[in-house]
């Protein structure tokens, strides 16, 4: 017995329990007896392409007992659309259910489809806030996050505000940094072919640098406006040697293996300093980098060959 073959609204209904490949399965997943049930009974009016509430019942109480269920979801979007289902409704619950299943794919790529049928991402920003308070890297909400930017075209619309709000948090909130380097550089109209733009991140990604030098974020984020920008990273120079240094043998010449390997590859550029970037890939791989040494041999190899061809 169990909750439906006991619920008369199901009498209509033959089970299709799951075929596991016969009597003696090979490797039977062992589903609890309530999931099981369930699913014979999905399996049985998707055979018969139903669409009813009692059906659309049915997937929420899958669902809870196993969120990461694809079909399920792609099936609750069908009866949505065929009910003409009250979609605000659908969000109420999708909030309730995010929240209980944090990093769950379908449950996003469900949201999606619902928002992208209401036409309106009313209290979506609010909701991804509340996601973020949980966990301010959740890589689903962050991919949303963007697909929202750019359906709705809120590329303006307080977005970099936020970034900026989550970043001071966390400076070493990789994902934020992400957003907010999709932002600039992203749209029909990227914002880094404005110079104040580009000063205005460029002295951005400077502070936060300064606030963590070993963090990696910021300074990967410098790089990426370099070259979005279409700027030479030898215009960073000063800024770098603040933080490392190939000329001088003090225990604090170089405060961050980042600025380092952004130094050797400003001086890798000039033939005249091709040894500084020498000494600077020596360096990374003998002591501040020595978990990456075959790699900083490698580049320091480049360098070799480089000068070969010329």
């Amino acid at each position: 017995m169990g909750k439906y073959s006991d619920d008369t609204t199901w009498d209509d209904i033959v089970p299709l329990p799951q075929d596991d490949g016969g009597p003696n399965p090979l490797a039977a997943i062992a589903y609890t007896d309530e999931y099981s049930e369930a699913m014979s009974y999905l399996r049985a009016i998707m055979a018969k392409n139903e669409m009813s509430e009692r059906a659309l019942s049915l997937t929420e109480d899958i669902i809870d007992m196993n969120a990461a269920h694809y079909t399920v979801w792609l099936y609750r979007s069908e009866i949505l659309k065929a009910l003409d289902s009250d979609l605000s409704q659908e969000l109420d619950w999708l909030n309730e259910t995010a929240l209980a299943h944090q990093k769950n794919y379908q449950i996003w790529h469900h949201r999606q489809l619902v928002v992208d049928r209401l036409n309106s991402c009313a209290g979506e920003a609010e909701f991804i806030s509340q996601m973020f308070d949980l966990d301010a890297k959740n890589y689903h909400v962050w991919s949303y996050r963007q697909w929202l930017v750019r359906r709705f075209n809120l590329w303006d619309e307080g977005e970099l505000e936020a970034t900026e709000k989550l970043i001071d948090e966390d400076v070493r909130n990789n994902s934020a940094w992400n957003h907010r380097f999709f932002l600039v550089s992203g749209g029909e109209e990227p914002k880094v072919g404005d110079k104040a733009v580009v000063d205005r991140e460029i002295e951005f990604a400077h502070k936060a640098i300064h606030k963590a030098p070993q963090n990696q974020s910021p300074w990967n984020y410098l790089r990426g406006i370099l070259s979005a920008a279409n700027l030479p990273i030898s215009s960073q120079l000063d800024f770098v040697n603040k933080f490392a240094t190939v000329d001088s043998e003090h225990e604090n010449a170089v405060k961050s293996s980042h600025a380092l390997d952004l130094l050797a590859e400003i001086y890798a550029v000039e033939k005249s300093n091709r040894e500084k970037a020498v000494k600077a890939y020596d360096l990374l791989a003998s002591k501040y980098d020595p978990i990456r040494a075959n790699y900083w041999a490698y580049l320091k190899g480049q360098l070799g060959q480089e000068q070969a061809v010329a």
